[in-house]
C-alpha cells in the first residue's frame, strides 16, 4: 500500500520511470518501495462510435496520510507523468480504512499484522 491504478499511459513509459518515481513516492510517504504496486490497465476508450486515446488517470488506493503528504504524492505522480509529453492526468485518491482492510484475514488495526 499505495497501490498505483495507471491507464491512458503506456507500459512502456512506465516501465522506464517506475523506480525513480516509487522511490521518490516512498520518501513522501515515509515508507519502503516495497509497500507500492502499479498496475497498468489496458483499456479501450470510446466515445461517438469511436475508440479514442484513453485520457490519463491515475488511481492511488491507500491509508490516507494527510493533505500535505497527498498533494505531495499528486505532484510527483503529475511530474513524472508529464515528463513522457502528457499534457494533462488526474490523479485520485481512495482511502482505505484500516479497521475495514484485511491481510490473510487479519484486520490491519488489529495489531496482529
Amino acid at each position: 500500500m499505495p497501490q498505483l491504478t495507471v491507464r491512458g499511459i503506456s507500459i512502456e513509459y512506465l516501465l522506464a520511470v517506475s523506480k525513480p518515481m516509487v522511490e521518490e513516492l516512498a520518501a513522501v510517504c515515509g515508507c519502503g518501495t516495497d509497500n507500492f504496486t502499479i498496475d497498468c490497465l489496458a483499456t479501450a476508450s470510446v466515445f461517438e462510435g469511436k475508440t479514442t486515446e484513453t485520457y490519463p488517470f491515475v488511481e492511488v488506493a491507500w491509508f490516507e496520510r494527510g493533505r500535505d503528504v497527498r498533494n505531495r504524492v499528486a505532484e510527483t505522480i503529475t511530474r513524472f507523468v508529464r515528463q513522457a509529453g502528457v499534457p494533462e492526468v488526474e490523479v485520485a485518491f481512495k482511502v482505505y480504512s484500516e479497521a475495514a482492510y484485511y491481510i490473510n484475514g487479519i484486520a490491519c488495526d488489529s495489531g496482529e499484522n
